[in-house]
């Protein structure tokens, strides 16, 4: 079954650049395979190429999503795979899913500094701040063990009007149900209590990567399928 989205689209936005800027942080430190590196990648794409996806991204192409993505993993290792993109076409989609499928991975740390990849979220976030709602997406499958700790992230360093999500990704390679269940539970707690911030942020959980796609579509549905109106304040 299809999902049905109502929009409500106020007078005073009807100018408006864009109804929402999504800023998306997968994870690419040690412990990401080059199999787990490639599912990540192409588990977006197929999300955003989802029949229930595309509904919502093309519901009002005078005021499109614009994408961006990037890749995180030390302090100092953030790359990114698609600069800020607006979807407004069917090509602009195709063009996306091309680039992601397409990108090498670049060499890169093998620690895991989630802070970094928030603030650097923050940053390009900070450049989109004339769209109506503007969301950091960080995908991760461990805790910070370099750099600035998500916790000590403080609230004046979080972009007005940001809302932080999170894409928590178990370990494919324990073994047996109940521990698989059990390392997400924990990790899903880790990012709920650190990581996500702002009005109406949530946790995803894919319980592997070759659970990313299907939980990347989750996400991307319970994210695009509310409009948040509020006065834009620039940073």
């Amino acid at each position: 079954m299809r999902l049905v989205l109502l929009f409500l689209y106020l007078p005073c936005l009807a100018e408006a650049a864009c109804r929402q800027a999504l800023a998306f942080g997968l994870d690419v430190s040690g412990s990401v395979d080059a199999a787990e590196y490639r599912m990540q990648l192409d588990g977006l794409a197929v999300a955003l190429n989802s029949d229930a996806v595309q509904d919502v991204l093309f519901i009002q192409p005078d005021a499109p999503i614009e994408i961006l993505v990037y890749e995180w993993s030390g302090p100092d290792d953030q790359t990114i795979v698609l600069p800020w993109t607006p979807i407004v076409t069917d090509d602009d989609l195709a063009d996306i899913t091309a680039t992601l499928r397409s990108h090498p991975r670049v060499p890169a740390s093998t620690m895991t500094a989630l802070g970094s990849a928030m603030l650097t979220g923050f940053g390009f976030l900070k450049e989109r701040s004339g769209c109506w709602k503007r969301t950091l997406d960080i995908s991760g499958d461990g805790q910070a063990n370099t750099g600035p700790q998500p916790q000590d992230i403080s609230t004046a360093q979080l972009p007005t009007g940001v809302t932080v999500n999170a894409l928590v990704i178990g370990s494919g390679n324990l073994r047996g149900d109940d521990e698989r269940f059990a390392d997400i539970k924990e990790l899903s707690s880790y990012f709920r209590t650190n990581v996500i911030r702002g009005s109406g942020s949530f946790v995803e959980v894919a319980l592997g990567f070759e659970n990313y796609a299907a939980a990347m579509e989750r996400k991307l549905l319970r994210e695009l399928s509310s409009l948040v109106v509020g006065q834009n304040t620039a940073d």
